[in-house]
């Protein structure tokens, strides 16, 4: 519920007001976003519009390799949107072109009173926006640990933690399966941990004679042929227990701790996989990229989003698969990996406080499930988790949304990729382990 400020009432009738000119002025909002085509997005413009007559929008839907390219250029030239999408690891690198949440935002409405004589009344209200309270009880946890950053307004000012995005939807990484390949195996359900795991790709691989791999238990193991085989690495860091960052978002994950190096464990059991030596060796660099072995039948298990579902039966409309949550470690505590894109507005914009003003109402739970069933998304919110558990394919990305999990990863998040993509190789490499994972570290630690 948001409490209203006194408002500022300003008849229209008899020359102009600030309220009147405020509620009248033609505003177009540019948004700029990826993924989503304004049709997917129309049901959100058009109830703002029914609010706020006055407001028109401007939306462009980019491809995902121009994206940032396009959205530098725009901004370096006075030419940037006055809303755009981030990804929830980019908001640290685009920092200083994001204009917060401010504390409060000046609104104005016109509403048109009386019955005989109908007299259009123009008022300005001055709205609390959300709260830290209310974004951390509204939203999943991971959302609250990803845009609330700090913020200093000038330099004498003291810093104060500050919304700097706001979430559409959430999703998490699960786990797609083959079911007739399990199903040929006398595997009846997908594993639910990860010794479960390692033993059904034993089960699921098939070798041949010239050691060529005829038949992937999983597509696992690798760097440059696993789709998202960063954030795979990073799940299985935080299941194991280890710090990622410090309190400062210093990176932290090649530390030693008192049950060893944490990290490393869960990378070699990733890398595992891609070793010739060990029993659960089922993949390497020469296979096709994860994606293409799954759809075309080569591998039994996936690790995808909930994008991955439409992908995958426009790639192979007759394959039977299925989607689970992903493995966890016996006994360990349960974790999730969440990736997901936010909506910020520019520092730059000139569209005031409509922009966080629309965002702010995208975002609401009475608004957003409009976008989410159009878009087929799974939700941040922990009020609309609920209605998307019945959902065939949400149901296992809404019930994975309370345990998910990011870390910062520093000012340039493609760094930090390519550092585990290395570190992976360096590991398959017989790399000594400690060093690897202190190279590793030190790339990302240059980014902050």
């Amino acid at each position: 519920m948001v409490l209203m400020l006194p408002a500022l009432i300003l008849s229209g009738c008899g020359g102009s007001s600030a309220a009147q000119t405020l509620a009248s002025k033609p505003v177009t909002i540019t948004i700029w976003r990826v993924f989503d085509d304004s049709d997917t997005f129309q049901s959100l413009m058009s109830a703002y519009q029914a609010i706020h007559p006055n407001i028109s929008f401007s939306y462009k839907e980019l491809r995902y390799d121009e994206y940032e390219d396009e959205l530098i250029r725009a901004f370096a030239e006075g030419k940037g949107p006055d809303i755009f999408s981030l990804h929830n690891t980019w908001i640290g690198e685009y920092e200083s072109l994001i204009k917060p949440l401010p504390k409060s935002l000046s609104i104005a409405y016109a509403e048109t009173r009386g019955t005989i004589k109908k007299e259009t009344v123009y008022t300005i209200e001055e709205e609390p926006t959300m709260s830290e309270r209310t974004l951390k009880a509204d939203f999943v946890d991971v959302v609250a640990q990803d845009v609330l950053r700090s913020y200093k307004a000038n330099a004498k000012s003291e810093s104060e933690d500050r919304i700097f995005a706001l979430p559409l939807s959430m999703d998490t990484l699960a786990l797609y399966y083959n079911k007739d390949l399990l199903d040929a195996a006398g595997i009846a359900e997908p594993p639910s941990t990860w010794t479960e795991f390692q033993d059904d790709v034993t089960l699921l691989t098939k070798i041949g004679s010239n050691d060529q791999i005829l038949q992937a238990g999983a597509a696992m193991g690798t760097s440059q042929n696993v789709e998202r085989a960063f954030d795979l690495v990073s799940l299985l860091m935080m299941q194991n227990g280890t710090a990622m960052t410090d309190s400062r978002d210093r990176p932290t994950f090649a530390n030693e701790t008192d049950a060893g190096f944490l990290a490393g464990e869960a990378v070699r059991f990733y890398t595992d996989f891609a070793n010739p030596l060990k029993a659960v060796y089922t993949w390497n660099a020469q296979q096709p990229n994860s994606f293409d072995a799954f759809v075309n039948g080569n591998s039994a298990f996936f690790f995808g989003y909930s994008y991955h579902n439409a992908f995958i039966k426009t790639a192979n409309s007759k394959l039977d698969f299925g989607i689970a949550p992903i493995p966890q470690i016996d006994g360990g505590k349960t974790v999730n990996y969440a990736n997901y894109w936010v909506e910020t507005v520019a520092k730059s914009s000139d569209a005031g406080d409509w922009a966080w003003d629309f965002v702010q109402f995208a975002a609401q739970e009475d608004n957003v499930d409009s976008y989410l069933e159009a878009a087929n998304k799974p939700t941040a919110l922990r009020g609309l988790l609920s209605t998307q558990l019945e959902d065939e394919v949400l149901s296992v990305f809404a019930g994975q949304a309370l345990t998910a999990d990011s870390w910062y990863k520093g000012s340039d998040a493609q760094v930090a990729e390519d550092a585990f993509l290395d570190l992976i190789d360096a590991i398959l490499a017989g790399d000594e382990q400690e060093t690897a994972l202190k190279e590793a570290q030190n790339k990302v630690s240059q980014t902050l």
